[in-house]
């Protein structure tokens, strides 16, 4: 059957405002993909409607391309664009990674993942004793030597649980062993740590801001900290947790002594195998919730204001969307607009139901019958064209009723 105008909608739809705000499918599309498919399921029903694309993401995989594609909308000179650097990886091989640089390159946007992430390295060779986040220091001292005063960092998805050390080492940071000489890479080198020597920081590192995407609580160390809680997921056993933690630890009493700071039980030290302890002790960076910061440098608000309807979504949806994901980040603001917002997943999961707590209207899953996970991750593109085309044709039904 096909649809009437709905409400007071032209029948071309060129009244029709939605906000299309997804974060990546993981393993299939990318946000940006995401919001592109989307679009091209409204415009075969609303095909002069204003579809404002605005990918997502919480601060962890995409950050960059998000922020990439998000730096064109302020202007045609503030274009934003990716710049690929061979950095050392987390095991010691040299890796192709990647920054972004925004606001005509006073700007950078880093994911540490792109350096010192999981996925660069092979099941069989995880050990956090070993991995380093060099890489990710490397990738840091390229963009200010590019110019840029302020950088974004994402740290989800790490290898390592090095403290930061060797972001720090890449910088220019001495870390010295009772003779006086470096200690080498990984979270066991942290217990041979005498004293820090900060004499050598890059002096392009001075006046620099640093804002840290960051989404976990846990603290340094201890049965929620950085070894205890990821370490497993990164290779470690038990025993290898307790060595790491103990490690940690002795590196948060050196920065104490040595910096005068006190890190250790700072909300997010933990994160990223202590990363977010070693920016705080090392950069004087910022920890802050990844969503507030991807909605701030998006401008979420200012350009979905006047919107009949957001449109989010990501790969799967359950309980734990609500703890800082871009669908309730995107939804709580847009409640606050006063726009309705429905959500489409790949998959609903256990205690999806309670995302309406957040703002989300409506929920919608991409797969309409029987279908392998290989199939719907190959077909990602085309389902949520789909969905969204069907979404956008309820809601303007919805307006026609009530109107």
């Amino acid at each position: 059957m096909q649809l009437e105008p709905a409400g007071n909608f032209a029948e071309s739809g060129k009244e029709l405002k939605i906000v299309l705000a997804p974060d990546s499918f993981k393993g299939s599309i990318s946000a940006a993909q995401a919001a592109e498919a989307m679009a091209t399921g409204i415009r075969r029903f609303f095909p002069e409607a204003v579809l404002v694309q605005i990918p997502m993401s919480d601060g962890g995989e995409g950050l960059v391309e998000t922020l990439v594609a998000s730096a064109g909308t302020r202007s045609a000179s503030s274009a934003g664009r990716i710049v690929f650097e061979e950095v050392t990886g987390p095991l010691g091989q040299k890796v192709r990674a990647f920054y972004g640089l925004l606001d005509d390159g006073q700007t950078a946007v880093i994911e540490m993942a792109a350096a010192s992430g999981l996925t660069l390295v092979p099941p069989a060779q995880r050990n956090p004793l070993v991995t380093t986040t060099y890489g990710t220091g490397e990738l840091i001292l390229a963009a200010v030597r590019a110019g840029c005063r302020r950088l974004i960092l994402g740290i989800g998805g790490s290898a390592t649980n090095d403290g930061g050390v060797g972001m720090a080492q890449a910088l220019g940071i001495k870390f010295l062993d009772e003779n006086g000489k470096e200690i080498g890479w990984g979270g066991k080198e942290l217990a041979r740590i005498a004293r820090i020597d900060t004499s050598g920081l890059a002096p392009q590192l001075q006046g620099i801001q640093i804002e840290v995407a960051c989404d976990v609580s846990n603290p340094l160390t201890g049965p929620h900290g950085a070894a205890a809680v990821y370490g497993p997921q990164k290779g470690a056993t038990p025993a290898m947790v307790q060595e790491l933690d103990a490690a940690l630890h002795h590196l948060a009493e050196v920065i104490k002594r040595d910096l005068g700071k006190d890190v250790a039980e700072v909300p997010g030290a933990g994160a990223a195998g202590g990363l977010g302890a070693g920016l705080m002790a090392f950069l004087n960076a910022r920890l802050r919730p990844g969503m507030e910061l991807v909605l701030e440098q998006t401008r979420f608000r200012e350009r979905a204001a006047g919107a009949h309807l957001v449109i989010t979504g990501e790969g799967k949806m359950d309980s734990q969307t609500l703890f800082g994901k871009v669908p309730c980040g995107v939804a709580k603001v847009s409640r606050e607009l006063g726009i309705p917002v429905v959500a489409i997943a790949g998959s609903l999961g256990e205690g999806a139901t309670t995302l309406h707590q957040c703002g989300i209207e409506a929920l919608f899953s991409l797969t309409s019958g029987p279908m392998t996970l290989e199939e719907a991750m190959a077909q990602a593109a085309d389902l949520l064209a789909q969905t969204a085309g069907q979404v956008a044709r309820l809601f303007a039904r919805s307006r026609r009723g009530s109107s």
